[in-house]
């Protein structure tokens, strides 16, 4: 199982921007798919983004994209969400998660085998 570590969250005001970092640890090799999803309170969990291992074929949910960014360093098995034009319907607890077990292209929280603690992230208007 990947242990999953983010950072990163905070307060800023609508129109800022944030970086999360999700640390990956353990069985790094079996994680080709990784993804960012959010909770706000009293709603479901959501899927925010989600690439292969590398970067390379990212998606998004439609109320992100254009926004935010889904990114990997390899080399430091760490995944990135950048944010950008932040609005305070972002506000969240943002989760990083891992090894869907469907595999590359999936939206559904359980399906991803791996879960991160969450970081707050929250939008001012």
């Amino acid at each position: 199982q990947v242990q999953l570590v983010e950072s990163g969250g905070g307060l800023v005001q609508a129109g800022g921007s944030l970086r999360l970092s999700c640390a990956a640890s353990g069985r790094t090799f079996n994680s080709d798919v990784m993804g960012w999803f959010r909770q706000a309170p009293g709603k479901e969990r959501e899927f925010v983004a989600a690439s292969r291992w590398g970067g390379r074929s990212p998606y998004y949910a439609d109320s992100v994209k254009g926004r935010f960014t889904i990114s990997r360093d390899n080399a430091k098995n760490t995944v990135y969400l950048q944010m950008n034009s932040l609005k305070p319907e972002d506000t969240a607890v943002y989760y990083c998660a891992a090894d869907p077990a469907t595999g590359w292209g999936t939206r559904w929280a359980p399906d991803f085998g791996s879960w991160g603690q969450g970081t707050q992230v929250t939008v001012s208007s």
